[in-house]
């Protein structure tokens, strides 16, 4: 069998247009987002459909999320949710640091029905997470916010996952950089620290899926 050259960008679309279709509610946020000028930042759509599918597998009711900008990513999970998830309680948590972005993401997500299964908090993760007391544990939590502060969350994120939850974070290849040995910028350095604290953590099982910009996907023992 002859060894392929074939771009990685034409295997990502290859798989989007057969597998991680955006509908108009999802190309709505990702314009809207383009149109306020916000950061191209958001999970790939091969990434959040990926995310959706693990959450599908474990039947995740509750999800937490660092970092939700205009809620792109929000409304992956929230439709990953079981149908009967209103009545049980279920629901997405999501954190967002900046008070415009989490008013969009409440308007944009609210406009794809969706709103009464997310909560959106505003604030810094790093106050907000040790605060944060649910009624029951998460079944899975994700992690794509500001990357220096990756090592810390993962500290609540073990504390808030329930056994056998997942914990996916996102940007686990940073681009290829992590594996720069002269890359020592603040980001990779706490992404690479990040990916030492779980290999060597025995409450996890994890490694990294190269879908997107890698996404790291580990198990609470």
């Amino acid at each position: 069998m002859s060894s392929s050259s074939v771009d990685p960008t034409a295997i990502e679309r290859y798989i989007e247009k057969r597998f991680a279709q955006e509908d108009g509610r999802l190309v709505e946020i990702r314009r809207v987002s383009e149109a306020e000028g916000l950061p191209d930042i958001q999970l790939h759509a091969v990434t959040a459909r990926t995310v959706q599918l693990l959450l599908r597998l474990i039947g995740a009711r509750r999800v937490l999320e660092v970092g939700t900008l205009a809620g792109y990513s929000a409304l992956w999970i929230a439709r990953a949710l079981p149908r009967d998830v209103r009545k049980q309680g279920g629901r997405l948590v999501t954190i967002e640091v900046d008070p415009e972005r989490a008013a969009l993401a409440r308007k944009l997500l609210d406009r794809a029905g969706v709103g009464d299964l997310v909560e959106v908090h505003e604030g810094d993760a790093h106050e907000l997470l040790p605060a944060l007391v649910p009624d029951a544990a998460f079944d899975a939590v994700l992690l794509d916010a500001d990357k220096e502060g990756i090592p810390a969350y993962l500290e609540e994120a073990r504390r808030l996952l329930r056994p056998g939850g997942l914990l996916l974070i996102d940007n686990a290849l940073w681009r290829g950089r992590v594996v720069d040995e002269a890359d020592e910028e603040a980001s990779t350095r706490a992404i690479r620290k990040s990916h030492e604290l779980i290999a060597h953590d025995p409450a996890f099982d994890a490694s990294i899926l190269p879908v997107g910009d890698g996404l790291l996907v580990g198990i609470r023992l």
